[in-house]
């Protein structure tokens, strides 16, 4: 199966060829690792460039305060291309994702092209998932993009696990990030090589995972058992863009806390199990479309127990729910997944997971007037009063300041208290036995 747009390309299509194609940071690792994959088919993918108050600035100039917060970042990082001298309209692309339903993120696109033209740059391509996006001429190469780039999705899940698995406890402060750069740039090498056939790829990948958990495990580190472990669930941008949420999680770790984030693949996932059920409501149980949604999710579920299987011991613990169903089991009182769709009911189940696990406390993360963060935020309460008053607090974000370390500072002195009463057990990878475990390898 392949992830080109078979029919005939039309006579105004745009190509691909010859473009530059800029990726939003949903996460540095996620969007450095599908652009590699680009590259490896001939295009070449490139990180959209990073967020901050000027691209906000340029982006509020085509915006009312009414759009979802990620699509005010997104499109100040694409006006941020469009003023480099070096810009040409026929030779950039822009990757932009989108959606039917409720939530907003089905209008980015529309917006975006609506600016794109006012501006006269219609040459710009508009690269998205779900639209006929001019790949038919990059040929075979072409033929495995959807499944290399799921192999980037979880090579980059498990390093940004490691990430914050690591960085609270390191001895000197920046090791664990100039690690994880370096591991990028490795797991992103193999990635982008265009001359190994997809099975000698997959087990270079693998290999690559094994000398990234060996590099993170010679970070000088104390991992003592006092840190809080706090979840993060919330709308997926926010979340994985340190920018767009304020940089939260550092603060978190600055006050004393370790973060779970939940990954890009849970969304994966969740849209294999919604596509199943719905051709199970749909009398089609029993088809071709049934049977290729099941292996696809089988196939996928191989290839990251496979690529995540040199982490396995690091991730004691840690380890991600075995099935989409658990998840939206856990949220069922609350929210039932029949009838509510998307991200709020992997984020209630999700916490839920999280609180079960042993964590301390549960943070959501959503863009300011957010629907689902909105329908959750209303949950929480009941849920935290049935679940030894677990601590669950909700942040928004617009892009305006607000006292975040406070709130943070509060959050982590309520986490803690829980963390001292909780009856729930935190199970603890093996560098976590020894209550002051020193890895002075390399001081």
């Amino acid at each position: 199966m392949t992830s080109i747009d078979t029919e005939k390309k039309a006579p105004s299509q745009k190509s691909l060829r010859g473009r530059t194609l800029y990726i939003p940071r949903m996460s540095v690792d996620g969007a450095a690792a599908i652009a590699a994959v680009f590259r490896s088919i001939g295009v070449n993918g490139q990180l959209a460039p990073a967020s901050n108050a000027h691209s906000l600035e340029l982006a509020r100039q085509y915006t009312n305060g009414e759009e979802c917060y990620p699509q005010i970042v997104t499109l100040g990082v694409f006006l941020k291309v469009i003023e480099d001298e070096n810009f040409d309209p026929q030779k950039t692309a822009f990757m932009m994702a989108t959606a039917n339903g409720p939530c907003r993120f089905g209008q980015y696109k529309n917006l975006l092209e609506k600016i794109l033209a006012e501006k006269g740059l219609d040459d710009i391509m508009i690269v998205s998932p779900n639209s006929e996006d001019g790949y038919d001429d990059l040929g075979d190469r072409a033929n495995h993009l959807r499944r290399l780039g799921w192999w980037g999705v979880i090579c980059a899940d498990g390093l940004r696990k490691l990430l914050l698995q690591t960085r609270p406890y390191e001895l000197n402060s920046g090791d664990t990030d100039k690690v994880h750069t370096e591991s990028l740039k490795l797991l992103c090498g193999v990635l982008e090589r265009a001359d190994l056939v997809m099975k000698e790829k997959f087990k270079r990948l693998i290999q690559v995972m094994e000398v990234i958990k060996t590099k993170f495990e010679k970070i000088p580190a104390n991992y003592t058992k006092d840190k809080p472990l706090i979840g993060i669930v919330g709308e997926i941008y926010c979340r994985l863009d340190d920018f767009s949420n304020a940089y939260l999680i550092k603060r978190i770790e600055k006050f004393g806390g370790e973060v779970w984030l939940a990954s890009i693949g849970e969304w994966v996932f969740y849209t294999n199990f919604m596509n199943r059920l719905d051709l199970k409501q749909h009398g089609r149980q029993f088809s071709k479309s049934m049977l290729g949604t099941v292996i696809k999710n089988k196939i996928q579920q191989m290839d990251e127990h496979k690529l995540l299987s040199p982490l396995h011991d690091r991730f004691v613990g840690y380890e991600e729910p075995e099935t989409t169903q658990r998840v939206v089991e856990h949220a069922k009182p609350y929210l039932p997944f029949c009838g509510a769709l998307g991200e709020m009911v992997l984020n209630v189940g999700g916490a839920i997971y999280f609180y079960e696990k042993g964590a301390d406390g549960i943070i959501d993360i959503s863009p300011f007037t957010c629907m689902n963060g909105i329908v959750c935020e209303a949950i929480y309460p009941k849920m935290s009063e049935e679940h030894n008053k677990f601590p669950i607090r909700s942040f928004y974000f617009d892009g305006t300041e607000s006292d975040y370390d406070r709130d943070v500072e509060i959050f982590l002195e309520l986490s803690g208290t829980y963390q001292r009463r909780k009856k729930k057990v935190r199970i603890y990878p093996k560098h976590f036995l020894s209550q002051s475990f020193l890895n002075c390898e390399h001081q």
